[in-house]
Formats: C-alpha cells, sequence, structure tokens
C-alpha cells in the first residue's frame, strides 16, 4: 500500500526542515534536547495536520518556524514546564571542533532569560529575522521586539561579561 502524495510531500518537508527546527529548539530551551524533540514532533505534529492547506502559506519552512516558537512558548505558560531534572548525564559526546565551555555558558546565559525574551534573541539573531517578522512570529509589536531584544542583550552580556574576553582570546 503506498502513500498519498499528499503525506509522500510532507515527508520531504518534514526530512529537510527537522535539522534547522531541532537547532532553533535546543537554542529556545536552553539546550535541553528531549524538549527539543519533543517541541519539534509537536510543530510537525500541527504541520501535518494542515498540510492540505500549505498551497495558501507563502513560505512553510517559515510557517513551521513560527508555529515551533508559539508552541515553545504555550509549553513554557504550563506548569509542567518548571520541573527540572536533579542530576543532568549528557547523552552523547560534545562536537568535535566545538568549545564545549563557550556552549554550556551561552546555554546556561540563554537559559537565564525569560521565554520570550530568548526566542526574541534566538528569532532575531539566530534565525537572522528581521524584527518585523520577530513581532509577526511571536504575535507582539515590532517595538516590543526591539525593546526585548536590547533588554535580552543586555542580560546575556551581564551574565557572560566577564567571561566574554576569556572565550575570544581562546
Amino acid at each position: 500500500m503506498g502513500r498519498s502524495p499528499r503525506a509522500e510531500e510532507f515527508i520531504e518537508f518534514a526530512s529537510g526542515r527537522a535539522g534547522q527546527l531541532f537547532r532553533s529548539a535546543c537554542l529556545l530551551t536552553s539546550g535541553d534536547t528531549h524538549l527539543a524533540e519533543d517541541l519539534v514532533q509537536e510543530t510537525l505534529g500541527r504541520m501535518y495536520t494542515l498540510w492540505g492547506r500549505v498551497a495558501t502559506i507563502d513560505n512553510p519552512a517559515a510557517y513551521a518556524q513560527t508555529v515551533l516558537v508559539r508552541t515553545f512558548l504555550t509549553h513554557r505558560r504550563r506548569r509542567s514546564a518548571t520541573e527540572r531534572p536533579l542530576g543532568e548525564l549528557p547523552d552523547h559526546a560534545a562536537a568535535t571542533g566545538a568549545d564545549p565551555a563557550l556552549r554550556v555558558a551561552l546555554l546556561d546565559a540563554l537559559g537565564g532569560l525569560s521565554p520570550k525574551d530568548r526566542a526574541v534573541i534566538v528569532l532575531r539573531y539566530w534565525e537572522d529575522r528581521s524584527i518585523e517578522e520577530t513581532a509577526d512570529v511571536m504575535n507582539v509589536s515590532s517595538a516590543a521586539v526591539r525593546t526585548r531584544s536590547v533588554r535580552a542583550l543586555a542580560k546575556l552580556r551581564e551574565r557572560l561579561g566577564g567571561s566574554l574576553p576569556e572565550y575570544a582570546s581562546s
């Protein structure tokens, strides 16, 4: 029994976008890969339910990123979102060539931001979206995005301030 053309198109789309969605989700979740996987799975599930209407969406990849961010923000409002494990063990070794100390410091600094501040930073600086695109994804005004960007960057600088020269020189 073969798959429908709709299912084949979605599988191709999901295969091509899953990596980018996962990387963005990892940043949004401050490195919590398990939660990132859950967010990507929920995002792709939501995309599949509207895949028949995808022709009405100008840019399905950008829409998937929007769904991911909104799913993350919705998740953060749930009571269970504040649960944290007591011990953390890595699932796999760090990638070669990467600076694990810098990665951990950046993820910790991102984790210290509020979910909306983190979403603004990821959208604006990781995904290189405009202020207007970020505002649209988050359902806020452009002024709110600018304000959050300035405040979130200040918080990141404050958290990383003393350690930034150490990472830059290595």
